[in-house]
């Protein structure tokens, strides 16, 4: 009998397919959030043998050192399909959603909109990014975000593989993808709908247990650090750093989004769970790969 948070952590954040919930609420909706990293490392996994394998197949007679991209890319498209790019849809619309501005007016339009109150004007404004965000179309900031996002990606892990560290950036990446998913479903912030994900998962987090999850990922990232005999402690160094930067920079993301939706959604997570992986990436890539 699998549990209903593990229905819902496998259902919300991967392509497999397992039973529904029997029930969701908040005890389910918590631990099925606390789960989100464990989830990472199996999808990271999986894409780290398809990553490897690629290599190993293909330079079992000879070196060919333009594989390192292949591998990479074959990566990231296997991440993409166990997790129905559902993580790449949510990126796109939240950063369609966070290009709505406000209207500006002139004339008697411009007298009509100073009457109305600033918390109505913040009101409409919100309810017309959480529109945009849901419309089933994709608008050019988001074809835009989803380029860049996918091409760094891919050229980070690239020069992580050039380099010998792979394996380990991959790994640290998609687990702090998830990690950064628990943070955002504390009490720190609120659901910005009444409906979807979010009003599911937000502030059924303890801080406590998110920040003992984060102290076992820093943990983790030393170990994975501590296996490279040569450069350990600057290995151990960067890894743990990549952590830290790329929570800090979900917490940005989503203080903005706070700002700007009210809170946070299904597409918010999934728009935290890719830029905190390429945050990662980048540090790692120049901290061990370029550095």
């Amino acid at each position: 009998m699998i549990p209903d948070s593990v229905r819902l952590a496998v259902g919300t954040l991967t392509a497999v397919r397992v039973p529904a919930p029997r029930r969701v609420n908040r005890a389910v909706a918590r631990n099925a959030m606390l789960l989100a990293p464990l989830v990472g490392i199996g999808l990271a996994l999986a894409a780290a043998v398809a990553m490897d394998g690629v290599r190993i197949v293909a330079t079992a007679h000879r070196p060919i050192t333009s594989v390192d991209f292949l591998a990479a890319a074959l990566a990231l498209t296997v991440l993409t399909l166990l997790t129905r790019a559902l993580h790449l849809d949510g990126l796109a619309d939240t950063v369609d959603g966070l290009g709505v501005k406000a209207e500006t007016s002139t004339g008697d339009n411009a007298q009509l909109t100073s009457a109305v109150p600033d918390r109505e004007v913040n009101d409409s404004l919100r309810a017309r990014r959480l529109a945009v965000m849901r419309a089933p179309d994709i608008g050019a900031f988001g074809v835009v975000a989803l380029v860049f996002t996918v091409l760094l990606q891919a050229a980070a892990l690239t020069t992580c593989i050039v380099s010998g560290y792979g394996t380990i950036a991959l790994l640290t990446a998609v687990v702090t993808g998830r990690l950064a998913v628990t943070w955002c479903c504390t009490s720190l912030v609120p659901a910005a709908r009444a409906d979807g994900l979010g009003v599911v998962v937000a502030g059924t987090v303890p801080r406590r247990a998110a920040a003992a999850l984060t102290v076992a990922t820093l943990a983790g990232a030393a170990a994975l650090g501590a296996l490279d005999d040569d450069h350990g402690l600057r290995v151990i160094i960067v890894l743990m750093a990549s952590v830290v930067l790329g929570l800090l920079f979900a917490a940005w993301l989503v203080r903005l989004c706070h700002q700007r939706f009210g809170g946070i959604t299904g597409d918010v997570l999934g728009a935290v769970v890719e830029l905190t992986t390429v945050i990662v990436l980048l540090v790692v890539a120049i901290g061990v790969g370029i550095g």
